[in-house]
């Protein structure tokens, strides 16, 4: 196969060839290293599982849906046995796991090929990827830029065409806002649609869920399929689906009310040019049938930020706390970067009353918004306030923690209340800017209802609006 070929399938299109076998697995792999080894300017993948994925064709892949495609990890919270996860930290680099993660097991018997990790910030504290032990991942639409965090690795990966899809987690926006930075599908899921465990049944207190990245809905839809369940322990069971996710993919969305927000839910101004192009897509929604109007839950930002950040940072210092124990000493300020060790002193001072609040907070804001999908069906806002900003603007070693708060906010502005309330939410790649970065747009959906977004996802991206942005660097 060659690299050209190679580049213009998704993972479903990859797989299709090799289960006619027009290629071999081994075809498959060649490109994709060559794709590795090409784009290693960006910094995306971090960890090459050389022997690994060689050991996984040798053995024998399970005879699955994706079988022989290339896959990535991303480099925190799940485990792969006989590889470091290091969770972006100096902390952790030599952490090597005697287990798999529950959906690391899923994603080998969907017959992936895992050839390596990708880069993440810190413990997945920021919305960039520059972490201090690997460096920055670059953009690939501008190497200046940030490709997004913490799945920014992932998100380059995918963009720049050196994997089809990438794993990636989302805690307060982590896999919507790199999708939208890339120009790619994001989807995060409904709270514990996709097991987190055996470790972790939890991520941050509910916040964090765990998917894809992806170039194309078809895949995001089917290894949905794949990875779903509930695990033994696990703390809350989405709805099932009625049909599988493929199929609900393929399915027309019927007209649809389409609530557009234009207000972010922290407070932060929102760069006008993200705002026509929001207004546009709403245009082009009313000319598919849908009825689109102006309307936004009533979000209490103080609340809604206070709350989000002590779930946050609380189960960052439980980490810690653990890792501490595991060495057997206290954790000094060397050991992080300076915007963990900000967080993890400011976790000392928040006490068990401080933390039973920020769940109710949490708790309150599903419940505004589970009545306001009475009236709509679909919430549209921007994915992010702002473009995907410079290398180095968020500095999480620098001391102007007031200028990193500020781009955080317009980060998460409109990503980071799914995550308190658990809904599902896609961030779909529709326009490039004046600048030459991708924009994607936010759509969230009622508790359980990812076929929705799904749906209205796919009929977007078959009628040219919502569109991969790649960057392969083949003619």
């Amino acid at each position: 196969m060659r690299v050209d070929e190679y580049v213009r399938l998704d993972a479903t299109g990859l797989a299709d060839l090799i289960r006619r076998r027009e290629v071999t697995t081994s075809e498959v792999l060649s490109a994709c290293l060559n794709q590795i080894h090409t784009r290693r300017d960006l910094n995306a993948v971090v960890v090459e599982l050389d022997d690994r994925k060689r050991e996984q064709i040798a053995r024998g892949l399970s005879d699955a849906i994706f079988t022989g495609v290339p896959f990535l990890l991303k480099d925190l919270g799940q485990h792969y046995t006989g590889t470091a996860t290091s969770n972006g930290s100096r902390l952790f680099k030599d952490e090597v796991a005697t287990f798999n993660s529950t959906l690391v097991d899923r994603y080998l018997a969907a017959g992936l090929v895992i050839v390596g990790k990708t880069n993440t910030p810190e413990f997945g504290l920021a919305t960039t990827t520059e972490p201090r032990l690997f460096g920055p991942a670059h953009n690939p639409h501008n190497t200046d830029h940030s490709p997004g965090g913490s799945s920014g690795g992932a998100a380059a990966t995918v963009a720049a065409v050196i994997v089809p899809v990438a794993h990636a987690s989302d805690g307060g926006g982590s896999i919507r806002v790199p999708a939208s930075a890339c120009g790619l599908f994001g989807l995060k899921p409904t709270r514990d649609r996709v097991p987190l465990g055996p470790e972790e049944l939890e991520g941050w207190g509910g916040l964090s869920t765990t998917h894809v990245i992806s170039r194309s809905v078809r895949d995001s839809a089917l290894l949905l399929d794949l990875t779903q369940g509930a695990e033994p322990g696990s703390p809350y069971h989405a709805p099932p689906p009625l049909r599988s996710w493929q199929l609900e993919s393929e399915r027309p969305p019927g007209r649809l009310r389409i609530a557009l927000c234009a207000r972010s839910f922290t407070g932060a101004p929102v760069l006008p040019e993200i705002l026509e192009l929001l207004q546009s897509l709403g245009e082009t929604l009313r000319r598919l049938g849908h009825q689109v109007s102006e309307a936004a839950p009533t979000i209490d930002a103080n609340r809604f930020k206070r709350s989000h950040g002590v779930l946050a940072i609380f189960h960052v210092a439980a980490l810690l706390n653990r890792r501490a124990e595991s060495l057997g000493r206290a954790i000094r300020e060397e050991d992080v970067e300076s915007v963990t060790w900000q967080n993890y002193q400011a976790a000392r001072q928040i006490s068990g009353a401080d933390y039973a609040q920020a769940r109710g907070d949490a708790s309150h804001a599903g419940r505004v918004l589970d009545l306001f999908f009475r009236d709509y069906d679909l919430l549209l806002t921007p994915t992010m306030a702002m473009l995907p900003p410079k290398l180095g603007e968020m500095d999480t070693m620098g001391s102007e923690s007031g200028r990193y708060i500020d781009i955080l906010y317009r980060m998460i502005g409109f990503t980071a209340l799914l995550n308190n309330t658990g809904h599902s939410a896609i961030s779909v790649p529709v326009a490039m800017s004046r600048s030459g970065l991708p924009v994607g747009m936010q759509l969230a959906a009622p508790h359980g209802a990812e076929g929705l977004l799904l749906r209205i996802a796919r009929q977007l991206e078959v009628e040219g609006v919502a569109v991969a942005r790649l960057v392969s660097g083949q003619n």
